[in-house]
């Protein structure tokens, strides 16, 4: 694994990179049970797909307490198109009668009452503690453990509770959140899983995978 001197150039260059460090996912910044509802819409779907749902998922029930009164049916047949379609209904229309019951309809700030929500990982926490309540989050999603994995500030696990914690270790509080975004930003547009573009990606200096197929490419 890499020593903090390398993370830190690590950290550096990603800013440079990707100086806006923004969730891709839209919601009004005055409702944060929208971003909560959207990233249980996103598993297993795109983010673009959620974007495209969620407008007409939040206009047809604009407040927490219509969501609350809804049926798993109503809401379902929105958002059909994300996939698991019937699990997400079930969790949205839960998750916001619980806000309302025993949260007085406010997201929860802390990682204990945010994993009592119905639907609710430690990944999903873990963004609303970043991005709604500027507190560190920790945001382990698939492009973040295959990056860090393959950059060596992580062992490798594929385990996000794990990959969590080695990046508790080494990313500092103030960075883990832009961070975990910019690990996303560079997995879309550099990093693909499936053909990622070694030649051109600036951070190949830190990866041995990287750094050989750059090498093998200016031959």
């Amino acid at each position: 694994m890499k020593d903090q001197k390398d993370i830190d150039a690590i950290i550096e260059e990603l800013k440079r990179l990707y100086p806006e460090a923004e969730c891709s996912l839209t919601f009004d910044p005055e409702k944060a049970y929208e971003l909560l509802f959207s990233v249980r819409l996103a598993a297993q779907c795109t983010d673009a797909r959620v974007n495209l749902v969620t407008p007409v998922l939040y206009s047809r029930f604009p407040t927490l307490q219509s969501l609350a009164e809804a049926s798993e049916e109503e809401v379902g047949e929105i958002i059909h198109s994300t996939g698991f379609w019937r699990a997400k209904a079930r969790d949205i229309v839960a998750a916001s009668r619980m806000l309302l019951s025993e949260f007085g309809g406010k997201v929860p700030d802390n990682m204990e009452d945010l994993l009592r929500l119905p639907g609710v990982g430690r990944k999903t926490a873990n963004l609303i503690l970043g991005d709604v309540y500027g507190k560190e989050g920790y945001v382990c999603d698939t492009h973040c453990i295959r990056i860090t994995g393959l950059l060596g500030i992580t062992d490798g696990s594929k385990d996000p509770l794990k990959v969590e914690m080695q990046l508790r270790a080494c990313i500092p509080p103030e960075e883990s959140n832009d961070f975990c975004h910019r690990m996303v930003l560079h997995g879309r547009a550099v990093c693909v899983a499936r053909r990622p573009d070694c030649e051109h990606c600036t951070l190949r200096l830190w990866c041995d995978h990287g750094s050989a197929a750059g090498r093998e490419a200016a031959q």
